[in-house]
């Protein structure tokens, strides 16, 4: 049997954009066919299954999500304000008309209920990420404030991805965070937040 020629990762990619927008249960077999040009059997073949492509886009989806992070962070002023930077960020997607949230978040709601293979692979992304956030507050705190501080972020980034879904105002939100993130250097953003505003 002669293998399709086809660009890999153009099609994690669009399989990636589907099952984010859609969800797993909600992406046929039909529609990833759809959105990535390749037949069925050259889906299988490449990837063995529907769910061993989605655990593929998940695991593109987080390792982009993780390289963001790390640059936002690494290119800051300082830690404490990159983290206020990477959050007014995801502020200000929610704001937008085509919201789509985070693909980690929305797929943690979705496969809450059933458990398994796929729900467990989200888990260990978030709480990645929840880990990345803890290792570069280890800089300024003590390991086990870090950790708090790190838990802390992933509450508010939970609630900013599903509560930008009502449409609230940006300052309500924004207000909403400096007060239940207080130890963060917002003052030091505010130039950034008028950027962003004008933007």
């Amino acid at each position: 049997m002669t293998r399709v020629q086809f660009d890999r990762e153009q099609v994690i990619r669009d399989a990636t954009r589907l099952f984010w927008q859609q969800g797993f249960s909600g992406a046929s077999i039909q529609r990833v066919v759809k959105a990535t040009g390749l037949k069925p059997g050259s889906l299988y073949l490449a990837f063995g299954s529907k769910e061993a492509l989605y655990q593929t886009a998940l695991e593109h989806y987080a390792g982009q999500a993780k390289s963001m992070l790390c640059q936002v962070l690494e290119q800051a002023p300082s830690i404490g304000e990159g983290i206020c930077r990477q959050l007014l960020r995801m502020v200000d997607e929610a704001g937008k008309v085509d919201y789509c949230s985070c693909f980690l978040v929305k797929s943690q709601l979705e496969l809450a209920a059933s458990g398994g293979a796929l729900q467990h692979k989200v888990s260990v992304y978030l709480t990645d990420i929840e880990s990345l956030y803890a290792d570069y507050l280890g800089r300024l705190y003590a390991p086990e404030l870090a950790r708090q501080y790190a838990a802390s972020l992933m509450l508010h980034i939970f609630g900013i991805r599903v509560y930008g879904y009502l449409g609230h105002e940006r300052d309500v939100m924004v207000t909403a965070m400096k007060v239940g993130l207080p130890w963060l250097p917002w003052e030091a953003n505010e130039e950034i937040e008028l950027c962003l505003l004008s933007s």
